[in-house]
């Protein structure tokens, strides 16, 4: 009798990314081991993120107008800094 457990195929494909999320919640890559293999690929990351201390009473406005608005917090924040971007270039002829 063999030590190898049994396991169950790795499906061809998957309806959605919740479905192979189930899969792999119940189930271990180490079982898969021998179907593995390197993969390469190069990360261009564009997005940045750059941290800005906010006073306290500022932060709790800005928070509570954003629920309000039914807005994450750092869309409003960045909706409002592009705004106010626009009108300072406009406004003072700028080039940025």
């Amino acid at each position: 009798m063999s030590n190898k457990k049994r396991r169950e195929p790795i499906p061809k494909s998957f309806s959605s990314i919740k479905e192979a999320s189930d899969f792999w919640d119940r189930h271990s890559t180490a079982d898969y081991d021998d179907l593995m293999h390197d993969v390469h690929f190069d990360v261009d990351i564009q997005h940045r993120t750059f941290l800005v201390p906010v006073e306290g009473e500022i932060a709790k406005k800005v928070t509570a107008i954003a629920e309000q608005e039914g807005l994450e917090l750092e869309t409003l924040i960045n909706l409002w800094l592009k705004e106010k971007l626009t009108e300072v270039v406009r406004n003072q002829k700028i080039a940025v």
